[in-house]
């Protein structure tokens, strides 16, 4: 058995499994799970590892808030081409790395464990550094959703910062890899329940230069998470571009605030 099965090809009771995911998510119910943490951590760190079980290390070690793991997202961050399995998974829809999507939900399920293992400053500075990617590389819809409102008001320079950032490359018409409009409109409406103004003004800096149809659809979801004039004042905007069914959430979200 080589050292990657012991590690996470094992369940906490011994027995084989091909359930990676199982055996990471179970680690939250299950002490013995700090029984691997060193293991994982040599393997995360082996040059001369495969780059799938670094990368599965990694997100368990993340997952089970361990320093190491947090440390490796913020190292992956500061470089992510040169993060050892960089392009390891591919996202299916855009051909690019996907990585760092997995990266923040691994980031995001440490919740379970980051009080009894004592590093919410490091899942902070883990998602902090996460966001300020997010401009670059693409996060498949999750970045903006797996951001808690605490990490938010955390992360709120780092998240105007690149979602400025995002927009002017869009004014630019630089070449975009992915659909980078919505991922940071994703952003904005996460700012959307801690400041309804700043949201706003973020979400219509990527709407003024790029506005394609998904786009709109994701900025709906601003006006479900705030109220406020600015707040009504963008989903009268949204109802002016948007198509029928975005109009018809927009009346929906707005009626609530009334």
């Amino acid at each position: 058995m080589t050292q990657f099965e012991e590690l996470l090809g094992t369940d906490f009771d011994g027995g084989p499994t091909t359930d990676i995911d199982d055996v990471i998510d179970s680690a939250s119910e299950d002490p013995r799970h700090r029984e691997r943490v060193p293991g994982l951590i040599e393997l995360m760190n082996d040059p001369a590892g495969s780059a799938k079980e670094r990368f599965l290390a990694c997100l368990a070690l993340t997952t089970w808030a361990e320093p190491a793991g947090f440390e490796a997202v913020i190292r992956a961050a500061s470089d992510p081409e040169g993060t050892p399995w960089y392009d390891f998974s591919i996202d299916r829809k855009f051909s690019v790395d996907s990585t760092f999507s997995q990266l923040a939900v691994a980031v995001d399920g440490s919740r379970y464990l980051v009080e009894e293992k004592g590093t919410a400053g490091l899942r902070e500075q883990a998602f902090r550094a996460l966001v300020q990617l997010a401009d670059s590389q693409y996060f498949e819809d999750r970045l903006g959703e797996l951001i808690d409102s605490a990490t938010v008001r955390a992360a709120l320079d780092d998240i105007k910062d690149v979602v400025r950032r995002g927009a002017r490359s869009l004014a630019a018409g630089e070449k975009q890899r992915f659909d980078l409009a919505t991922q940071l409109v994703d952003l904005a409406c996460a700012v959307a329940p801690v400041d309804a103004a700043l949201s706003v003004e973020l979400g219509m800096s990527v709407l003024r230069v790029s506005a394609s149809p998904r786009t709109v659809d994701h900025a709906v979801t601003l006006v479900f998470r705030a109220e406020g004039p600015e707040v009504q004042q963008f989903g009268e905007y949204l109802l002016t571009v948007g198509d029928e069914g975005v109009r018809a959430e927009v009346r929906e979200a707005l009626g609530r605030s009334q």
